[in-house]
């Protein structure tokens, strides 16, 4: 099983939040036992790599995160905040455009404010309607990857 894990990685909070996620995915798949595969965009590319790339860098971070993309059966995207994070809403968007059968999008939203568009609605209707499932506990993850 490969897994795409999205979501936003700008403050050191938001990295632990998704290192504690893939932590929790790696130690069950270990118990069941699968075999899963996370790729995390955050680790595709160094800090030293976009440095030395200069301009050239933001071509070949697209150009990673989409070949990840494609290789991927699973998106596990990170909707927490006030709004979906940009980066995060495109890579739902592509998956969603060009996933096979047997692939799907789980959303994880641990913020309990609701950032619907209607009343029934927990976050940007596209993103939710995008989403096979959406969970709001690692539990919940979990449970729907078996």
């Amino acid at each position: 099983m490969n897994i795409y894990l999205a979501g936003p990685l700008f403050s050191k909070a938001e990295r632990n939040w998704i290192r504690e996620i893939r932590h929790h995915i790696l130690a069950f798949a270990k118990k069941q036992p699968m075999e899963i595969h996370i790729v995390w965009p955050y680790e595709l590319i160094s800090q030293h790599e976009i440095e030395s790339m200069g301009a050239e860098a933001i071509h070949e971070i697209f150009s990673r995160n989409k070949s990840k993309l494609d290789t991927a059966n699973i998106l596990i995207a990170v909707l927490d905040g006030t709004q979906v994070d940009d980066g995060t809403a495109w890579e739902i968007g592509y998956f969603f455009a060009r996933k096979s059968v047997g692939s799907k999008i789980i959303g994880i939203r641990t913020d309990f404010r609701n950032a619907g568009d209607l009343k029934h609605s927990t976050i940007n209707l596209m993103i939710e309607a995008s989403c096979n499932k959406l969970v709001t506990s690692i539990d919940d993850l979990l449970a729907e990857l078996i």
